[in-house]
């Protein structure tokens, strides 16, 4: 009898390399039905009856699975484990920012080689390179990313291609409350036909629970520092180093330097320093569940500038829910001692002393959809 990926789930956990847990169960269940879907499928030969006939696939597209819930739940990891598993090609995995922003790339490079509508050019390229795109973090908070779906996906569909994809949101509540929100609900019923929604229900926060109990602020800056939040890093991650990223905010494109497994990692100049603000901390809070944050510095009166930013920062991270491990040349109380700011700054040093304990984390934390702020 041929083995499937429900198999593989289990000798994960009988290698105690998984923990045990219900929800996931499901979850490995539901990908399980996926898997045997794709068996069945053959992205090549649907391709030629539909050349040759001009009637639509030679069988079936499987529908694609939207894997939702709340942070820590095992989402992306079980997603990972099915797609190094699964004998289907072609296929890829990717972020799902990354997705857009390379999808915006080759738009913009289409309209000046290309006659006619770029889009549906643009996604069948897409399309002919996989067949089984694999999301992480899928989410929208950008009006052009909303304005492009719909087309975008149409034609994804269209071409045989399945989707998986995680979040942390359902798929009704996908862009809430954006700008020109109606213009985005044919891509919301789209994808409602086109994927299987399932909802992974969990009171474990898996990295919450990794997380409990450390330390999540150090000080001095040093080696001691820094070497204590790299152990944190690999904890979350399960990685010694991220990849860097782009995420596109309101047509402007933010640096992420080292992301994995749904954590990002900064330096303080990275995030202060640069002309940045709450929509831009808001974009980061939508996609990471931890943030990494080196060398917060002293500042002074004449360091005004990236002591507001900074204030803005943490209240968006607090007020969302975000993780924030980080590394400080002094405590939350000595961080800033004169300026402009200097009164706002107590409640940062007040938040600050609050999420550097495991109190902090005491309770589960919801990632909060943000596309309603963008």
């Amino acid at each position: 009898m041929s083995r499937s990926f429900l198999d593989h789930y289990e000798d994960q956990i009988k290698a105690n390399l998984i923990t045990p847990d219900p929800a996931q169960a499901a979850m490995a269940k539901a990908l399980n039905r996926l898997e045997q879907d794709l068996s069945g499928y053959s992205p090549a030969a649907q391709n030629l009856w539909s050349k040759l006939l001009k009637r639509g696939p030679a069988s079936p597209v499987p529908k694609g699975l939207y894997l939702w819930g709340g942070v820590g739940r095992g989402k992306t990891m079980l997603m990972d484990l099915f797609y190094d598993y699964i004998r289907f090609a072609p296929k890829t995995r990717c972020h799902f920012n990354e997705f857009m922003a390379t999808a915006h790339k080759e738009i913009a490079q289409a309209r000046k080689t290309h006659e006619g509508d770029p889009i549906p050019h643009v996604a069948s390229g897409l399309a002919n390179t996989a067949k089984l795109i694999c999301f992480d973090e899928f989410y929208v908070t950008d009006i052009t990313d909303a304005m492009l779906l719909g087309r975008l996906f149409t034609t994804l569909f269209e071409e045989g291609v399945v989707i998986v994809a995680t979040s942390n949101c359902p798929i009704h509540e996908l862009y809430k409350e954006g700008l020109n929100r109606q213009l985005f609900l044919p891509f919301i019923h789209l994808f409602q036909d086109q994927m299987i929604s399932h909802e992974i229900i969990s009171e474990t926060d898996h990295r919450h629970r990794r997380l409990f109990g450390k330390e999540h602020y150090y000080t001095p800056l040093g080696e001691e520092s820094d070497q204590a939040v790299c152990r944190i890093w690999l904890t979350v991650t399960g990685k010694a180093e991220g990849k860097p990223a782009k995420i596109i905010v309101n047509g402007r494109t933010l640096m992420v330097p080292e992301q994995a497994a749904g954590a990002a990692r900064f330096k303080f100049s990275d995030l202060c320093a640069a002309a940045l603000g709450r929509d831009d901390y808001l974009a980061l809070a939508a996609r990471y569940h931890t943030l990494f944050i080196d060398d917060i510095p002293k500042m002074q009166s004449q360091h005004r500038n990236e002591a507001r930013r900074f204030i803005t920062l943490i209240d968006t991270l607090y007020d969302q829910g975000i993780r924030l491990i980080a590394t400080a040349e002094a405590e939350p109380n000595e961080l800033y001692q004169a300026g402009d700011n200097k009164n706002l700054f107590h409640r940062t040093q007040s938040r600050l002393t609050e999420m550097r304990h495991a109190a902090h984390l005491s309770e589960p934390i919801m990632h909060k959809n943000q596309a309603s702020a963008l």
